[in-house]
């Protein structure tokens, strides 16, 4: 059997976590797709599927060739596409990595409408906040905040995300309300450690003239994970600098309140990118189109 073909049947099941599903999809006898995998399985020698009675999951060496097979049966598919009238809907998987908020939040609500235009696009969404290599594992495009230094990327410039100080009414009530920078010597901060250095990131602010400051916070808590990271606050753990997109709810019932609104730090630049070196093929070129329009409409500022 043709290598690309025996490709797409391992993805087929790998996708369905089936042989009799995948089966049904790509319109084959059940034994041919067994037969397929096996005949892959025998050539690497190395299990690629752990088979039960009741599912089919990927061992960690599947993991990785599903990972690699699958870009390569993208670029298959983008150089057919090459020669392809311009009619054709986009079609392929696309790896993304979003940060978790912005993908809880923003980005995966607005999907059906996505998908709605662009059935035949499948989506391997990562939301984390951990900076992945984009080269190295193969991720077709990511949204990044802050500044970019990385230069083996291409950057498409979104907008910047306004920015606040906040702290629960709890703790607040508790340790009162900071009214100058002074003040935050007598407060707790929830820290963010970075997942590439491992330092705690320093509490940020413009002064008058609008250049950037920093200063150490004390703090007993430090996260590296938004999730983790609002709810510290939340729990009355210390004070935030957190985008506002998200706070609407928790800043309208007075759960959290905004400190210090004069000295907010500065509002957060937002791109999505992808590698230098990678063309950016038909559906991942609708995806960061769409994907772009979402992030400007949800209190994005050009």
């Amino acid at each position: 059997m043709d290598q690309f073909k025996a490709m797409q049947i391992f993805k087929a099941v790998a996708d369905c976590k089936s042989f009799t599903q995948a089966a049904e999809q790509l319109d084959l006898p059940k034994p041919s797709v067994s037969n397929a995998v096996q005949a892959i399985e025998q050539q690497l020698g190395v299990r690629l599927l752990q088979r039960t009675t009741r599912k089919v999951s990927l061992t960690v060496e599947g993991q990785i060739y599903l990972d690699r097979c699958g870009a390569l049966l993208n670029d298959l598919e983008d150089v057919n596409a090459l020669f392809l009238g311009d009619g054709r809907q986009p079609s392929g998987s696309i790896r993304v990595e979003l940060p978790e908020r912005l993908a809880h939040l923003v980005v995966i609500p607005a999907l059906p409408d996505f998908f709605r235009q662009f059935p035949d696009i499948q989506l391997r969404l990562g939301s984390n906040d951990r900076y992945a290599d984009l080269v190295g594992e193969g991720i077709d495009c990511a949204v990044r905040g802050g500044t970019l230094r990385d230069s083996s990327l291409i950057a498409k410039r979104i907008g910047e995300i306004e920015q606040i100080n906040c702290g629960a009414r709890s703790y607040l009530e508790r340790h009162g309300r900071p009214q100058t920078l002074a003040d935050l010597a007598q407060h707790q901060a929830v820290n963010f450690f970075s997942s590439q250095t491992g330092r705690d990131l320093d509490w940020e602010y413009q002064d008058a003239d609008g250049q950037r400051r920093t200063l150490s916070m004390r703090s007993s808590v430090s996260v590296n994970g938004t999730e983790a990271y609002l709810e510290s606050c939340r729990a009355g753990l210390g004070l935030i600098q957190n985008p506002r997109v998200g706070l609407g709810k928790l800043l309208a019932t007075g759960e959290l309140e905004e400190v210090l609104p004069q000295w907010r730090p500065a509002p957060l630049p937002l791109s999505i990118v992808y590698a230098h070196n990678r063309h950016l093929s038909p559906r991942v070129r609708v995806f960061v189109d769409w994907l772009a329009d979402v992030l400007t409409q949800q209190s994005v500022s050009k």
